[in-house]
């Protein structure tokens, strides 16, 4: 979906409270303005160029903004791009460490955290780090084997992966000749071309076969050891910052130093899956859910990409088996794994000539039939608390209806969603007014020439408009948050047994509020991911 002036304020407003005003506004006019190079960047933002290379370095090493050659009249020329996913995720780490804990444990969790921390380290910084953490905690030293041992679990696990190229050269797209226009199943193949962003990143991206890949040899060389002794020494809760911008072509993996990163993708893919199987338990049976959690388990790293429409095919005995190693198995035969794999996938995918020949039965999940299911249940929810539940019936009625591309009048609406004839039109028009539902007007020609107002809702249309106040709401969110927290600074830097009388009351009000709007800032960004990155 398009990136709207709300969403752009809300990736500004995380930018502001992460690195301050100044990266804030440079990442602003990249977001706005679209690639710009060095020069461009410096005259738009009316800054130092001192100061936006500094910016630049601390986005680019925090994965924000990526770098990019492309070709001009004047010859190659390095430009920046926004990466704007990657900046949203900065308020979702919380989630992910929550996914790596669950599936790999606390000392893999403890890794990652200092990738999400510093955006892009070496395995010998990693290290580092993991070893200085265990001593200032206090805790039993994590031995240097086992630190080994678990960043090769992220890695096969894919929630670690190198750093993109650092300055990929950018080909123009095809050009296609002539304005043909598909017909038949063709149209519905047609892919939309890809944004600029998208073309950047998918440049950017190691070949597969490395993008995963440890090397036993030494990472660095010489001339680098200086660096990495230099981020040996620094204290835990330190950024890494770099004094020139060309010295490491923004911390990338030149002269062989090899960076890695946090996956964004894998960690949203599991989260994706995550609200499938809880869709699935919510509208099904455990059962259900368990199924599903095994072919997705199975079927993970087949996925080329987050928003895929189909689970990988999997025979039934591979699911069965996966089944069976599930901790959450409720001792399930297969005659109700297959019965469940039938509710989700309909009909199953046969390369054999019998259906019956199990070998030769293929399952995939409809993981967009549940998305959608989702998407659709988060706007009916919006509707019926703002307008009632005549409105929600009606926005059912149609919504439903909107795949057909059907227009229904206003009588029958009435008739169809149970609502009295002379409160639907008013309904209609509030829901009209707010870009819930789109209206046409129709001319009859009759004894009396007449109009006709006739309905449907434009899923699209509608779903990148909830998107967009949902990026609003975020936005006003984290500004009220930033108020709360300013107007109480005196009260929150005053020691706990310090805080008597109306103080304590402040505090206690406070809290209470952080904890509300934290809350609810979470609950929102569950939304906000199920419509831009689902």
């Amino acid at each position: 979906m398009t990136v709207t002036n709300s969403g752009i304020q809300y990736a500004v407003q995380i930018i502001t409270k992460h690195f301050g005003n100044l990266v804030a506004k440079v990442c602003e006019t990249l977001l706005k303005s679209g690639p710009l190079n060095l020069g461009a960047l410096i005259r738009s933002t009316a800054l130092t160029p001192q100061q936006v290379k500094n910016s630049l370095l601390i986005l680019v090493q925090h994965n924000c903004v990526q770098p990019f050659t492309q070709e001009s009249k004047a010859g190659l020329k390095v430009q920046y791009i926004a990466v704007y996913d990657n900046i949203l995720h900065r308020l979702r780490f919380a989630k992910f460490l929550a996914v790596v804990a669950q599936e790999l444990g606390d000392e893999c969790k403890q890794l990652v955290a200092g990738l999400l921390e510093h955006g892009r380290l070496t395995q010998q910084q990693l290290m580092d780090r993991a070893d200085q953490k265990s001593k200032s905690d206090s805790t039993e030293v994590q031995d240097v084997s086992a630190a080994q041992e678990n960043f090769v679990r992220l890695v096969n696990a894919r929630f670690v992966e190198r750093c993109p190229a650092p300055e990929p050269l950018l080909e123009e797209p095809p050009e296609q000749e002539g304005p043909k226009k598909p017909r038949g199943k063709s149209a519905k193949m047609a892919q939309v071309p890809k944004t600029i962003e998208q073309r950047v990143l998918a440049a950017a991206r190691p070949m597969e076969s490395i993008r995963f890949l440890i090397t036993t040899e030494s990472e660095t060389d010489d001339p680098l050891q200086k660096s990495e002794n230099n981020f040996s020494s620094m204290g835990v809760g330190e950024k890494r910052k770099f004094d020139d911008l060309d010295s490491e072509e923004h911390g990338s993996n030149d002269k062989g130093v090899i960076l890695w990163r946090a996956n964004f993708e894998q960690f949203i893919r599991c989260l994706r899956h995550k609200a499938c199987i809880e869709s699935v338990r919510a509208r099904h049976d455990d059962g259900a859910a368990v199924v599903l959690r095994a072919v997705l388990k199975a079927t993970r790293n087949q996925e080329t990409k987050v928003k895929t429409d189909y689970s990988g095919p999997l025979k039934m005995d591979a699911i069965y088996e996966e089944v069976m190693d599930s901790e959450a198995c409720p001792s399930l035969e297969q005659e109700c794994v297959r019965a469940h794999l039938r509710l989700l996938c309909g009909a199953p995918l046969v390369t054999g000539e019998y259906e019956d020949e199990n070998e030769d039965v293929l399952y995939s999940v409809d993981l967009k039939k549940i998305i959608e299911m989702l998407q659709n249940d988060e706007v009916e929810s919006i509707v019926l608390k703002r307008y009632g539940k005549d409105a929600y019936r009606i926005f059912r009625l149609l919504t439903s209806q909107s795949n057909a591309g059907r227009f229904f009048e206003t009588d029958k609406i009435s008739e169809m969603a149970l609502v009295d004839k002379k409160e639907t039109p008013k309904i209609l028009y509030k829901l009209w007014k707010d870009d819930y539902v789109h209206m046409e007007k129709l001319s009859l020609t009759a004894a009396k020439q007449s109009q006709v107002m006739v309905w449907k809702v434009h899923k699209s249309i509608v779903w990148e408009h909830v998107l967009d106040e949902m990026y609003h709401a975020a936005y006003n969110l984290v500004k009220r948050y930033d108020h709360e927290r300013e107007e109480n600074k005196e009260v929150t830097n005053t020691p706990k047994e310090k805080r008597i009388g109306e103080l304590e009351k402040k505090a206690n009000r406070f809290l209470a509020v952080r904890k509300i709007m934290a809350s609810s800032l979470l609950k929102l960004d569950d939304a906000l991911m199920l419509f831009h990155d689902f």
